[in-house]
């Protein structure tokens, strides 16, 4: 079966993009994953899919699956490619798109400067809805808010680390650290991906309050590793600082492959129930055209 995709990258976070507007390729979990392959395939850290709207209230479905071949809820960098492909495709010609995600509904505005906001609806602090499994673990105070001890288990020497829990649109844990350029993230982020108390498994960010507008932040992702950039790990990551009382908006945060704005008003009327905006680029890097094997498993 022969393919055609489109390469994009937002900050580092790079995807291969799918129309599927006019008709569905099918792919198994399997083929997912070979597109994914650096090696065998096209390359990339989640599979983007453009498919027609399910409704009048949406312009399109946005279908993500992840380099392990499973669909997971929401990835803000993606999104921001995704409204540039869309765009770029002439398939919409207004500069504000709303599309469907596994879990709701986003909005997307392209500005002027070439970059997308994507409105990243509010975050989630619900433990089951994160979902975030507390049965027999206690919080502790950590600045304004709250975190939770968890046991990295006897491969660290059972070693006790901080995290706080948030969604938005999917599970995210987010450890403070002193300098994340020599933070754990290879061995301490597959250890937390996987801990017990996140029946979904999570995506683990370590963040370095570099001042209260400013962050540094790598995140080690479920089920793809450690990427250059998560859009959806920034938002946590500051909301997260904003509720510890480290950070106040809106804040730069400073990854591998790039810089994003994040915006809460978490002090505003909406109160935590605000939503966030994430600013970042999306670029397309090229277009092509692949056969995929006709047995992979």
């Amino acid at each position: 079966m022969k393919i055609q995709f489109t390469k994009m990258q937002g900050a580092g976070n790079d995807f291969v993009v799918l129309d599927e507007t006019q008709h569905r390729y099918g792919l198994t979990a399997a083929q997912y994953r070979f597109l994914a392959d650096r090696h065998f395939g096209v390359g990339a850290d989640q599979i983007l899919t453009v498919r027609p709207a399910p409704s009048p209230e949406v312009d399109f479905e946005y279908v993500i699956h992840n380099a392990d071949g499973g669909e997971v809820e929401h990835c803000g960098n993606g999104a921001r490619c995704f409204a540039r492909f869309v765009w770029e495709r002439g398939l919409i010609q207004k500069d504000r798109v709303r599309v469907k995600v596994k879990q709701g509904t986003i909005e997307l505005q392209l500005t002027d400067d070439g970059c997308v906001t994507v409105d990243m609806g509010p975050p989630v602090f619900d433990l089951p809805r994160i979902p975030f499994d507390a049965l027999g673990q206690t919080p502790v105070v950590q600045g304004a808010w709250e975190a939770w001890p968890l046991s990295l288990g006897s491969a660290q020497q059972d070693a006790v680390v901080l995290v706080s829990v948030a969604s938005m649109g999917n599970p995210h844990a987010v450890l403070l650290v002193d300098d994340v350029e020599i933070a754990p993230v290879l061995s301490w982020g597959p250890l937390l991906e996987s801990h017990p108390v996140f029946p979904n498994r999570v995506n683990v960010g370590f963040m370095q309050v570099v001042d209260a507008t400013h962050i540094r932040l790598r995140v080690f992702e479920r089920g793809v590793g450690e990427t250059l950039a998560c859009g959806t790990g920034a938002c946590a990551a500051v909301v997260a600082g904003m509720r510890l009382g480290l950070l106040k908006g809106p804040v730069e945060v400073e990854t591998r492959g790039g810089r994003l704005r994040i915006a809460w008003e978490m002090h505003g009327p909406q109160g935590l129930a605000a939503h966030v905006a994430m600013t970042g680029p999306a670029t397309t890097v090229f277009e092509g055209e692949m056969t995929l094997p006709p047995t992979l498993v």
